[in-house]
Order: C-alpha cells, then structure tokens, then sequence
C-alpha cells in the first residue's frame, strides 16, 4: 500500500496540517488510513486525542530511527494508505522514512525563505534516493497561499522549480482558519461546527481537491511502473 511522506527541514511549513488534511479526506472515502507521526513535538498524536477522529484511522507515535522502517512496512500491511509526519530536521529517522516513500510531499509557504529550505529537502531526498538506488517521487505544495491572489514572489518561485523541473502540485493548502481548528477541535473539516469556524465549505473543497491529487499522482506512478515491467 502507498506510503505517502512529508518532509521539510522548516518548521511551521504545514506538513502536519497537510498529513491530517490528506488522512481524514482519505479516510471520510472509507479507505483505511494510518499516519505515523514522527514529529517530535507530536502535533498529530495530540490532534487524535480530540473527538472526531474517524474510525478507519490510526496514529502510531513514539518512533524511532531503529523502528521507523519496520513500522511503515507493518502499517502498509494493514492499511490501504500509510502516512509519515516527519521532524523539521535531517536526520537518520528522516532518511529511512524517505527511503520507504512512494510519494514525498514537500510543503512550503510562498516566501523565498521557504522555498529555499524546500530545495534543502530536495537536496536530501537526491541523496536518499543516491543511497537506496531507487527514484523517489516527490512535489512540492504550496501552503497558506491566498486564494484570491498571487503574489509576484509566489510566481516567481513557481518558474523558478519549473526551470529546475521540480514538480510542483497543482493545488496549493491556502489559509484556512479552518485547517488551523482541525487541532483545537479535532476531527476532519466537515466534522467541524459551522458556528464555531467560517468558510468550512469552502476548506472541504480545497482540501478534497488535495487528496484527489495525491491519489492521482500515486495512480500515475503505478500506471509508469506497470509499463516499464
């Protein structure tokens, strides 16, 4: 079963937002999901403790570098999706994970701050992917990005991956009040009270649109992988 992986040496990028967002669009489809939150800070395990979490979904904490690889491959053992929330920093734990990844997502904000961490993320997936002799697909996401505009930055770090034939997601995270509820109230975005947070319809669509991509990006490699066999 596919193993998805965010990964970002920045802090506050958004990768465990993006990991809870993916685990419950995926899991309100009925498809059995796991996220393994390899956090340090555990901000994913704390979000499973608040009501709301759906059933088909499972967090697994307390990781290590000596059981993160044996804890993917038993998660994907039972779970149609496993998901890998890791820490903001390289680090062994960080390399086996990104050795396991069917797909590395890599979430950066708009800035070039931002963007030049994600290209430090990059850097060490090329190595992992030097070390294990396998390609490890991956794409940056943007995140917090505004719906109604685009900033010239914003354009100008998107030329700047596409000249570097760095794949880049259609869809962007943008700033949801939203997705920031999701870890004070638990749950997914449409479990959340409408007189409690605003714009859920439109977070659900965003964040729907999100998971579609993934799965299509995972189809999409399975489909080049049986032509190539």
């Amino acid at each position: 079963m596919p193993t998805i992986v965010f990964a970002s040496p920045k802090g506050g990028a958004g990768k465990s937002t993006a990991a809870v967002l993916l685990g419950t669009e995926l899991a309100a489809k009925g498809a059995g999901v796991t996220i393994i939150d390899a956090d340090p800070n555990r901000p994913v395990s704390r979000w499973a403790k608040r009501p709301n979490k759906p059933e088909t979904l499972d967090v697994v904490a307390d990781v290590t570098e000596e059981t993160i690889i044996p804890q993917i491959e038993e998660a994907a053992s039972r779970s149609a999706f496993v998901i890998v929330d890791l820490e903001g920093t390289a680090s062994m734990t960080v390399g086996f994970a990104l050795s396991r990844a069917d797909l590395v997502i890599i979430p950066t904000k708009g800035s070039m701050l931002d963007a030049a961490e994600a290209v430090k993320a990059i850097k060490l997936l090329h190595a992992q992917e030097q070390a294990f002799r396998r390609k490890i697909p991956a794409a940056i996401l943007f995140t917090q990005t505004n719906p109604a505009v685009r900033p010239r930055t914003l354009r100008h770090i998107e030329a700047q991956f596409a000249q570097s034939d760095v794949p880049v997601m259609k869809t962007h995270l943008f700033e949801r009040d939203a997705y920031r509820a999701l870890f004070m109230f638990g749950g997914g975005v449409s479990t959340l009270d409408p007189a409690e947070v605003s714009n859920i319809k439109t977070a659900k669509a965003n964040a729907e649109s999100f998971m579609r991509e993934v799965v299509a990006r995972l189809r999409a490699q399975t489909a080049r992988l049986e032509e190539v066999a």
